[in-house]
């Protein structure tokens, strides 16, 4: 019997494409409402795996748009009553639940305030959405396992077509549209290898750079959830500093090389955590001959992370269960996490 989460997470190319189908039309005119009347700047609004999704799309933003993108402090309304000012700035939420107080008291704030407010949300009725002024509808249907999966993928996908509709990207509104069938080859890619490294760990680190980060955030998330291993993500470009020091003969590390500018980086970076001794999982496209971990690609080199991920859950969700886990009941944890 499969578990809820491998299920799920399977079904998330069949979720993407009807979010494409539902939303084009609506983020049509929101990229042109954009264009029209463009943001100075863009604010996330987002807890936990929804966070490494506004990650995602806050690196597409300033990479493809130029716009400085802040990730809110959401204590900063809730709690300190700080005047944030928000005229002129595009508010994003993302939540596959809407119910978070956090959440719904900073867009009230920011819409209040002149922001023009998104919610990339899953309960379509929610009080989150409710409290935007545009909705769009992740789609991911029903997740009963407490480790988001299709939503989190939707949540990405999501985003990037808010970018490339912003963008008037032709590329990337194509590539989007390739991406359910890419992700159904993707969800069965065989990464089986990487059990027998991981099923004794209590530690690991997560490793990218770009936009490869943000599911290397997902992932170390993921690790600690499902699997109850110390799991921290950091990008390559960092891992040079304070945890090097960790860092010692059969260390287990995971690095996402997708494509893009910062892949030679995160290769680089694999060769000499080998040379130091670490058990490295390399994650990386099949033109990578020293790869570990094959990763499917898109059409488009921003799409790959997408990808990335969603081949990682069906490893995370086996590993869980090589451990004597239930991956679809994490310990100590709840589906929905109502905060101030």
């Amino acid at each position: 019997m499969t578990s809820l989460m491998l299920n799920e997470a399977r079904a998330a190319g069949e979720a993407v494409a009807g979010q494409l189908r539902a939303n084009w039309d609506k983020l049509s005119q929101l990229g042109h409402a954009l264009r029209e009347h463009q943001p100075r700047s863009v604010v996330t609004v987002a807890r936990g795996s929804s966070d490494h999704a506004s990650s995602y799309f806050g690196y597409l933003v300033m990479a493809r748009l130029g716009k400085l993108v802040t990730s809110l402090p959401m204590s900063l309304i809730t709690l300190y009553r700080s005047p944030i000012e928000a005229r002129d700035v595009l508010a994003v939420a993302v939540s596959q639940s809407g119910q978070s107080p956090d959440l719904i008291g900073p867009i009230h704030y920011l819409r209040e305030g002149g922001a023009t407010t998104v919610a990339l949300v899953n309960d379509a009725s929610s009080p989150l959405a409710e409290g935007a002024e545009w909705v769009l509808p992740l789609c991911a249907g029903e997740e009963r396992s407490v480790a988001a999966t299709k939503s989190f993928i939707t949540s990405l996908t999501a985003g990037a077509e808010l970018v490339a509709h912003w963008c008037d990207d032709q590329a990337m509104l194509d590539a989007l549209r390739e991406l359910p069938a890419q992700l159904e080859k993707a969800a069965h890619q065989n990464w089986q290898t990487a059990l027998p490294v991981l099923q004794d760990a209590d530690r690991i680190m997560v490793l990218g750079r770009g936009l490869s980060h943000a599911i290397a955030m997902e992932a170390a998330l993921k690790f600690k959830e499902t699997c109850a291993i110390q799991a921290e993500a950091f990008s390559s470009a960092e891992v040079k500093h304070g945890p090097m020091a960790l860092i010692d003969d059969g260390y287990p590390l995971l690095i996402f090389a997708t494509r893009g500018p910062a892949q030679e980086s995160l290769l680089q970076t694999a060769r000499e955590m080998r040379a130091r001794g670490a058990r490295v999982l390399l994650a990386a496209p099949d033109d990578v001959a020293e790869r570990d971990l094959t990763l499917v690609t898109s059409d488009v080199a921003e799409l790959d992370p997408i990808l990335a991920i969603q081949s990682f859950y069906p490893m995370v969700e086996a590993l869980a269960r090589a451990r004597g886990f239930d991956p679809d009941k994490p310990r100590h944890l709840a589906k929905v996490t109502r905060t101030n």
